[in-house]
């Protein structure tokens, strides 16, 4: 794999799976989430040849683009949590402000986490597999913040919340619930803060 344009060959094949996975999600957040082998190469530009260098098939792909998705949130998420004031409110703010602005500033993103029309297998199983993800991701957040043990109950307050959060953010993004990005950030976060209260 050699070097063209400064650019090496991991550094192209890398570049042809990101355009595969753009392409993916483009095509799984469409109407009906239809998405082939055929269709993702003719969205990203690339011969199947390319496609079958990065994945051995379109459930591969779909499992990429969604684990992209949660990567991105998770990542932007955790950041803004570090980067907030010491105290409970803004990394609670901070946090839900971020999940908030990463699925409505891509719609794409919150249509392969949240909405209920795409019902790829794959998609509800990832789903499941994110959620506890999220939950553990909250869980230890808050252990780390208050000092609390991993118990039952905590971790039965990460699941709720997360749980809680994505019924929400499907609701809101489907238009069912009318509020303002802000208007939902300060109402989840007040629940957020009642419930880390209660635990705290």
């Amino acid at each position: 794999m050699r070097t063209y344009g400064g650019v090496t060959g991991a550094g192209r094949k890398a570049e042809r799976r990101a355009q595969l996975v753009e392409a993916g999600l483009d095509l799984l957040a469409g109407d009906g989430g239809q998405l082939t082998v055929r269709g993702v190469c003719q969205r990203a530009g690339l011969t199947a040849r390319y496609f079958y260098e990065s994945f051995t098939d379109r459930d591969e792909l779909v499992s990429a683009v969604y684990e992209h998705v949660v990567t991105l949130v998770a990542s932007r998420t955790l950041a803004a949590v570090e980067d907030a004031p010491p105290h409970a409110p803004a990394k609670i703010r901070a946090g839900l402000a971020a999940i908030v602005r990463a699925v409505a500033g891509d719609p794409r993103r919150g249509r392969v986490l949240f909405s209920v029309t795409l019902t790829e297998p794959l998609l509800t199983r990832r789903r499941l597999e994110s959620s506890r993800f999220f939950a553990g991701l909250l869980g230890g957040q808050a252990r780390d913040f208050y000092g609390l043990p991993e118990t039952p109950a905590l971790e039965l307050a990460a699941q709720f919340l997360v749980g809680g959060l994505a019924q929400t953010l499907t609701s809101w993004l489907d238009g069912t619930l009318e509020l303002t990005e802000d208007e939902l950030v300060e109402e989840c976060g007040g629940i957020f803060a009642a419930v880390a209260a209660r635990r705290r």
